[in-house]
């Protein structure tokens, strides 16, 4: 038996990286989990690779519009009938600029990107969710929810809000069988960190990806990254029914890094 037998789950951004590794473990453990993101071709080549079977299954959908979540749910539901587990995974720093010189076009991509998505996505799956009386939702936040660095205030300040919003939605829905929450990473070793990461430490004057990914992981206790099964582990732990009784928080998976 696994912990998340009979289960439904449909994860954003799941195509790679730490969403693939959410799904891969929600899998192991018996669930059947709809996988997404922008490019159905990766989406092919991600059901291949993973292997779920009739388990899996992909739905395109960017973030970034609040029709293709709304849809990316309600298709969860259409395809495997159900649904019990939502992880709102995508987001980041992409169309970014200090304050004083961010535009009006920037600043509206990062709200979209990265607290609109949670927030469409939360309030879809709520829709299945409350008729139910029971569900799981998780947000992705990030250490920077926690914590401030300059030259990226639309992550930072989309990170909190997220934060923010996945309590407040706890306090509504934890008498329905609902949890929800925040989930925080701090630096995370994934395929994107290695396509884009030796850019990156060539511009800041390092040796290579490892000078640059040591550097990163200096702020934390273990001094190491982290890895994506262990972001996947929480979620797991979350999804379950052991972590039924877990709702409003924000989940540090950060070696550390964060304050509190």
């Amino acid at each position: 038996m696994g912990q998340l037998d009979g289960k439904v789950a449909v994860i954003t951004a799941s195509t790679r990286s730490i969403g693939r590794g959410i799904a891969e473990a929600f899998l192991a453990e018996g669930a059947k989990v709809v996988i997404s993101g922008r490019n159905a071709e990766k989406g092919a080549v991600a059901l291949k690779e993973i292997g779920g079977g009739d388990n899996l299954h992909f739905i395109a959908c960017d973030a970034t519009k609040k029709g293709d979540i709304e849809a990316l749910v309600n298709g969860t539901v259409a395809h495997f009938g159900k649904l019990d587990i939502a992880v709102f995974n995508a987001g980041g720093v992409d169309k970014t600029n200090v304050v004083a010189n961010m535009t009006d076009e920037e600043w509206q991509y990062e709200l979209d990107f990265n607290i609109n998505h949670c927030f469409y996505g939360t309030r879809a799956a709520l829709q299945h969710m409350l008729p139910q009386k029971s569900g799981r939702i998780m947000n992705m936040a990030s250490m920077y929810g926690k914590i401030v660095t300059p030259g990226v205030p639309g992550y930072i300040t989309n990170k909190h809000a997220i934060i923010g919003l996945s309590k407040a939605t706890s306090a509504e829905v934890a008498t329905q069988g609902i949890t929800v929450n925040a989930i925080c990473p701090g630096f995370v070793w994934t395929d994107m960190f290695e396509e884009t990461g030796p850019a990156s430490a060539t511009a800041m004057g390092l040796a290579d990806l490892n000078a640059l990914g040591d550097l990163m992981a200096s702020a934390s206790h273990i001094k190491r990254p982290n890895t994506v099964e262990e972001v996947g582990a929480a979620c797991l732990w979350l999804a379950s029914d052991l972590g039924g009784g877990v709702t409003g928080i924000a989940l540090n998976v950060d070696g550390g890094a964060a304050p509190y």
